[in-house]
């Protein structure tokens, strides 16, 4: 399958806000299938929506491509377009503590033989 093109918001095709659930994405996406019914609407054009509809439906029901396609489109979207995501609050870095010196190993777990003693 190609990328789709850059060019062309993913988000427009299908007719929801960057902000949209999973569940809305693919409601919108059956929504546009049911326009676009390549069985009952023949032609070039409709054709090539339906493939550009299906192609942003792959890519934004995936959560990686989906991640990987927002921070595409909030490098190339200038802060003040209305579409661009709201920025996300930035996390300081997790503190690791370090432990220098002996660590004593644990030590090591022993099963042994299980005995059954009836009435306890």
């Amino acid at each position: 399958m190609q990328a789709p093109e850059s060019e062309s918001d993913l988000y427009a095709v299908l007719g929801v806000r960057p902000s949209a659930t999973a569940e809305k994405i693919t409601s919108a996406y059956r929504a546009r299938v049911r326009e676009l019914r390549p069985d009952t609407r023949v032609g070039a054009d409709t054709t090539a929506r339906f493939g550009e509809v299906r192609a942003a439906y792959e890519t934004l029901h995936d959560p990686i491509r989906r991640a990987a396609y927002d921070q595409r489109l909030e490098r190339t979207l200038p802060a003040s377009d209305p579409r661009a995501a709201p920025s996300k609050p930035v996390r300081p870095p997790r503190r690791y503590a370090v432990v220098l010196g002996d660590v004593r190993p644990e030590p090591p777990l022993r099963a042994g033989p299980v005995r059954w003693v009836p009435g306890r």
